[in-house]
């Protein structure tokens, strides 16, 4: 009797690397994209509540604050491992932050928020340093 042959060949051997190689080459690029975004997701969740309470001052007062401590915060907004604040607000009520530990091309970066107060809203318009970043466009709104 012959012995069967157990095992697989050489051939699909490299055709399982082949598609794996495939996969990471995919799968690797869309893992930091998805990383950067929500590092950037942070940084906009860290700054929701401080345009809230910029937007009370500016409804309640009829101007807006140039001091966290006038708008309503017992001190300047607490810094996240993604962005910093200013020191104060701007002389318009505008928050500004800067990235960080974000990725190399966006460290450093900042937005800023300035309020667009009308009759009955306040919008906020968003304006970023640097190039034009699909990512920062998506979560930001940057022109």
């Amino acid at each position: 009797m012959r012995k069967v042959q157990q095992g697989f060949t050489l051939i699909e051997l490299m055709i399982v690397v082949a598609i794996i190689g495939i996969l990471a080459a995919v799968a690797i690029p869309q893992y930091q994209d998805y990383t950067t975004r929500a590092k950037l997701s942070k940084a906009l969740a860290a700054v929701e509540s401080v345009k809230t309470a910029i937007a009370v001052s500016i409804q309640e007062n009829g101007v807006a604050p140039t001091a966290w401590a006038s708008a309503g915060l017992t001190g300047g907004p607490t810094a996240t491992t993604e962005a910093t604040f200013a020191a104060n607000p701007t002389a318009t009520g505008g928050i500004v932050i800067t990235l960080r530990n974000i990725t190399s091309g966006l460290n450093g970066r900042t937005v800023t928020f300035e309020p667009q107060t009308g009759a009955t809203t306040i919008a906020w318009q968003v304006t970023c340093s640097g190039a034009s970043d699909t990512n920062m466009t998506k979560i930001f709104g940057c022109p």
